[in-house]
Order: C-alpha cells, then structure tokens, then sequence
C-alpha cells in the first residue's frame, strides 16, 4: 500500500571516501588502510561523480540542503580532488545557496596548507576526530596523532577561516578514570568549537577490539563521566541536542539533524547507503552499495550493479523513524512523523501507550519527548517500536 507523503521532505548528500591510514581498532565503518599510499583519488572522484550524475535523476528539482563527506579519512584526499568533487556535485545537484558543506579530517594528516586549500574548495564545515587530549588514550585506541597535533589543527583551522568546526571526542576509553575524562573535555571547551561530538567508547561486533577488547572503564563509571561532563558542557553554553551532540546556538549539524529527522539523503560512495522518498508514488527506496572500493569503481565504470535497493514498508518506516528521532533531545512533533512515514498519526499514537506507561517517553500538546529515563535506556525505549 502506497504511503501518503504532502511534499518530499529535506536532502542531503552523503559522500564516502574510504580509506584511511590504517584502522583503528574500534573502528566498525567501511574504511580500507592504505599504509604509505596515496588514495586513487582521481580514479574514485570520477566514478562518484559518474554515481552522481546516475543518481541525480531521483532527486530532480529537489535542493540539496547539505553535504557531508565521511569516511574513513577523507582529509587523506587533495584539496584539488575535494574541489574537483564539489564542483561536480554542484553541476549535477542544485545546491541550495548556503548550504552546510562538511569534511571529516583526522589531525595526523593536516597541515596549514591542506586546510586553506580545502576551504577554498567549498568546505565551510569542518569535523576534527579528535577523540582524546591525552597522549596514553590516543595509543590505546590507535590513532595516528598525538595530542599537539590536534591542539595545531584546530589552531590551523581557525588561521584558514573554518568559523564552523566540531570535534569529536570520546570517553569510556581504555584506562580512563575520570579526572583524565575530564580534562579531556575542558580542553575541548577552551578551544571554543561551535559543535561536539561527545560519546562512549562502545566495542562493536567486527573490530579488533571485538576480538582483543581492552580493559574499560565500568558502567557506574563511564555514567559519572557522562553526568558530570553533560553538566560541564551545559556550563559552558553548548545545548545537548542529540544523544551525542552538543552545539552552541545556530550551529547544529544540518545534515545529521536531517538524519535524526527522517529527511533524505543520497549516499554516494563504496558502502554508502541512501534514502529517498517519491512522495509522488507513496515509495520510500534504501540503497545500499558495494563495500569494496576496488568493486565499486570497477561496476561504476561498467555502467551498474554498484548497488542494491529495497522499498521501505510502513512498519518499518515506524521503526525507522523512531529509531532515529528518539536521539533527539526535544523529541518531535507528532505532524513531522506524518510528513515523513507517510503514515496517519494513530499508527502511532497506539504504539505510545506502552513506552509513556513505563515513563519512557511524555506526549504532550503534540509533541513526542524521550524523558530522562528514555534516553538512559534508549534501545529499550526504541524496542518497543520493532515492527
């Protein structure tokens, strides 16, 4: 049964380079080391500009709100590719003016004159995965810099006109106590970014540290940390609007609160997935491609079989949302959840019955809110959702 949608909501593009200089080992996305190497960036810039123009005709009319290029390490790439690559887009996408453009960089493969170039390019959004501002952390969890590296790339950012930036850090790290936790934070606060990234260290299926795990930090402690550092945060002026993200006013990140919206997005890239909707034929179509960079670019050249596509059915499209808009800390009006499933708001208003009498989550004057309780036990909270 077709869904029932007023008008296609918001778009994004999502843009992923894969390669990284090597995995860190509690890394789960689909990044490929490289070692010495450089990317074969022009190679790979092509065929997502060969992705995108075949990709283009889904979304015709419809403007792109937001970039994000993600990865692995896409800071690994020249500034000239990321123009190259932007410049592309802009031709087969219409770009809406002012839209937020944001690159994921690592510290360990920055200097002054790659970040100039990369905001000369079109970035106006930069995201530094910092994770700690301790040197012993930083070893423990594998990344390539150190902690001076960092404090120089944000400094550089600044110099070459980044006025958007966020970082991102963890806690719940191996050997962590609290006092290190936070002092981690309060030198991410003096450094003044606009927006954090602030999560748990959480060992997934698949990584080395699945394999190996390392000794963490326990519950009781990784939740004072958790407490204490929310508090600290709030302090200082950044509003918690996400699970794991904290912005200072008029600096959310547009394209994950797209996400957390059920807006749209077309995934370009090895292993990217994406979401669009025809509000015109009550569809919403999922995509997915292909992991290996190799296999990807192979397939873009050859014309298809790059990807693989499914429609979402409404029970899922319950799910998907609540999965998603349960992150954030405001909730959402229970209109939006029309505009996006396509679904009458009694679908869901039976489904509230029981997470609102467990006090998971308030309805109030329309609006749809996790309390406290819910968002400390958000899987159980978005359990009750499962189709």
């Amino acid at each position: 049964m077709p869904l029932d949608f007023p008008a296609p909501p918001p778009l994004g593009l999502y843009v992923h380079l894969p390669w990284c200089v090597r995995k860190c080992p509690y890394c789960d996305f689909n990044s490929h080391p490289l070692g010495d190497h450089d990317p074969p960036e022009q190679a790979y810039v092509s065929a997502l500009l060969a992705e995108a123009a075949a990709r283009a005709a889904q979304v015709a009319g419809r403007p792109v709100c937001s970039v994000f290029i993600g990865g692995g390490t896409p800071s690994l790439f020249s500034p000239a590719a990321i123009a190259r690559l932007l410049d592309g887009l802009a031709e087969r996408f219409m770009l809406a003016p002012g839209a937020e453009i944001t690159l994921e960089a690592n510290p360990g493969t920055l200097d002054a004159a790659r970040l100039s170039g990369f905001r000369s390019a079109g970035i106006n959004r930069l995201s530094l995965g910092v994770q700690s501002f301790n040197d012993r952390c930083l070893r423990a969890i594998g990344r390539i810099h150190d902690v001076q590296q960092a404090l120089d790339a944000v400094r550089a950012a600044r110099r070459a006109g980044f006025d958007n930036l966020n970082l991102d850090l963890m806690f719940g790290l191996p050997g962590q106590d609290l006092q290190e936790a936070e002092e981690d934070l309060a030198t991410a606060i003096a450094l003044a970014p606009e927006h954090l990234s602030w999560y748990q260290l959480t060992i997934e299926p698949g990584t080395t540290f699945a394999v190996r795990p390392p000794t963490l930090p326990d519950e009781a402690l990784c939740w004072a940390m958790f407490a204490q550092g929310r508090s600290r945060l709030a302090a200082a002026g950044y509003t918690q609007y996400e699970v794991s993200a904290y912005a200072r006013p008029g600096y959310r990140c547009q394209h994950n609160e797209n996400y957390w919206c059920y807006g749209d997005y077309v995934g370009l890239g090895a292993g990217a997935h994406g979401k669009v909707t025809d509000h015109c034929t009550g569809r919403i179509v999922r995509s997915r491609n292909l992991r290996s960079p190799a296999r990807y670019m192979d397939c873009v050249r050859r014309g298809g079989g790059y990807d693989e596509q499914w429609q979402v059915g409404g029970q899922d499209a319950v799910f998907e949302f609540m999965l998603n808009a349960l992150r954030l800390t405001e909730g959402f009006r229970m209109a939006l959840f029309r505009e996006r499933t396509g679904l009458p708001e009694r679908v869901l208003e039976g489904r509230l019955q029981t997470p609102v009498a467990q006090g998971l989550v308030s309805v109030q004057a329309g609006r749809v809110r996790p309390t406290a309780l819910g968002r400390r036990f958000l899987d159980d909270l978005t359990a009750c959702f499962l189709p």
